[in-house]
């Protein structure tokens, strides 16, 4: 018993990950700064500028919405810098998951990594059904329609009744489709992934660009009034609201409540420091383009929302495509296609760093022997990617958005980042006691204040969030512990190391074709 538990909370050692990090089967480093910027702004703008900007202005907070934007901005900010300094001192695959396991211990570790595939493959399995609804608006203006029976999930959740009704089709067909274009794009190599990725952002930015300039001349001030018509708080505790207003199903409204919804729209950035391995020079790159890439969005998030809410009372504002109706609504319906196509560009670049992310943690998890090597830490010897944990990638996501429908997945997502954030912020501080001296290219200011702000707003979200995902959450995690225990505890690197098993008897398996 007291093995497991010395087991249990055995720190990955830094000179053992520094070690590694300089095997021969390791991922090409072809990326700069300005490729791991754009990757960062390519995952965080899509479905949240172009989708959760209406439903969360209309449904929680308003145009205080702004705002919501800013709260959930600064807790990522506090997030990204205890990121960045990670990434600085051991910039490998893995992400959340190798930090965790040098400062909290392996179980700690296996459950922020089981955590970090929940939050990927929901999340891009989420937008890949906002990429599927889009292109089916776009094609639909050219007066082109999928069958019916390909066109949605085969049934819907209601949430005022928590029941599932057919919905008379069979699958999302669309969103299975651009999965498995992904897919292929993601296997042939991060540097073609990259330039996809480029030329996505380039196409969005510029539709982004457009409707904060053109918009703007549309704004009306007095749509701006009342500016919080739900108040300023919105928080609640397991689904009971403690601070604001509650909604007809009990759900808190206000501005905390919407920075909560919104959430979601800044996932992403964090996937920067899961392609530290494949950066030219990570000590340097990593911190410059998560903090970057977020700023930029911030930025671009609340200009959209001021111009949006000033445009259209918040109350009119469509759910489903809030910016094209919005310039519908002030008489420039041609706008629609150009928005379009920016949103479809916008939510493929964000579905690609999401599907890049989740086999660097899974190949992660399996150099530490948490997962099968021979299959989830395989390096394709012509690509150099994790090929085939980026196919298997592929079917689970292509499953979950052809099969499973929009709400359910969307309310698994925030909870989980949000819990990936709060541990990466308390092991920098637990990082500082335990290695003060270890070698910190860039170091998170004004420890411990913001490490600690970053674990109190990211805590403030999730207990803001509904009941249903701490119990969604929690049934995941359990599924995690059962396979850890059952097949990875006696299997991780640590396991062999505390058994004085030498680091060349369980070296990561050779390159394939």
């Amino acid at each position: 018993m007291l093995a497991m538990f010395k087991q249990l909370f055995a720190r990955k050692p830094i000179n053992m990950i520094l070690e590694e990090m300089n095997g021969e089967h390791r991922l090409k480093r072809v990326l700069g700064p300005v490729s791991l910027t754009a990757l960062g702004i390519g995952c965080i703008i899509g479905t949240g500028i172009f989708v959760l900007t209406g439903v969360a202005a209309h449904d929680k907070a308003g145009p205080a919405l702004m705002l919501s934007y800013l709260v959930s901005g600064v807790a990522c900010i506090f997030a990204a810098l205890c990121y960045a300094e990670f990434a600085s001192m051991v910039p490998v695959a893995g992400s959340a998951f190798t930090y965790a396991y040098a400062t909290l211990g392996e179980l700690f570790a296996w459950i922020i990594g089981w955590d970090l595939v929940l939050e990927y493959a929901v999340a891009s399995a989420s937008v890949a059904h906002g990429w599927s609804h889009y292109f089916q608006d776009f094609i639909g203006i050219f007066g082109i329609n999928l069958p019916q029976i390909f066109q949605n999930a085969p049934f819907n959740f209601d949430p005022t009744t928590g029941l599932l009704a057919a919905s008379g089709t069979f699958c999302d067909l669309s969103a299975m489709i651009i999965t498995a274009l992904i897919t292929v794009i993601l296997v042939l190599g991060i540097k073609e992934s990259a330039r996809f990725n480029a030329v996505m952002v380039v196409i969005k930015l510029a539709v982004v660009l457009f409707v904060i300039f053109v918009g703007a001349f549309y704004v009306n001030t007095a749509n701006w009034h009342p500016f919080a018509p739900f108040g300023f708080s919105g928080i609640s505790i397991f689904g009971h609201t403690i601070l604001g207003q509650s909604g007809a199903n009990g759900q808190p409204l206000g501005m905390m409540a919407g920075a909560a919804m919104i959430f979601f729209a800044y996932i992403g950035f964090d996937s920067v420091s899961t392609q530290a391995e494949e950066a030219k020079n990570p000590q340097r790159d990593v911190p410059i383009a998560l903090i970057t890439s977020l700023l930029i969005c911030s930025v671009l998030y609340i200009a959209v929302t001021a111009v949006l809410t000033g445009m259209v009372p918040y109350g009119k504002l469509s759910i489903d495509a809030p910016v094209s109706d919005a310039f519908r609504q002030v008489g420039l319906p041609w706008a629609q296609f150009l928005i379009s196509l920016g949103a479809l560009a916008g939510i493929t670049s964000v579905l690609l760093v999401l599907m890049l992310s989740l086999p660097r943690v899974t190949l992660a998890m399996a150099r530490d022997r948490l997962l099968p090597p021979s299959f989830f830490g395989a390096i394709h010897k012509r690509f150099g990617t994790p090929w085939k944990t980026s196919i298997l990638t592929g079917f689970f996501v292509a499953a979950l958005s052809g099969f499973i429908p929009l709400r359910i997945l969307a309310e698994l997502v925030n909870i989980g980042t949000l819990m990936a954030f709060v541990i990466v912020c308390a092991a920098v501080l637990v990082m500082r006691k335990t290695n003060p001296d270890a070698k910190r290219p860039f170091r998170v200011p004004l420890v411990p204040l913001l490490p600690i702000l970053g674990i109190v707003f990211c805590l403030l979200l999730m207990f803001s969030l509904p009941v249903e995902n701490w119990l969604r959450l929690f049934v995941w995690l359990a599924i995690g512990l059962v396979i850890y225990f059952g097949y990875s505890r006696k299997r991780s690197v640590m396991h062999l190391h505390l058994k004085n098993i030498k680091p060349s008897e369980f070296v990561p398996p050779p390159c394939e074709k």
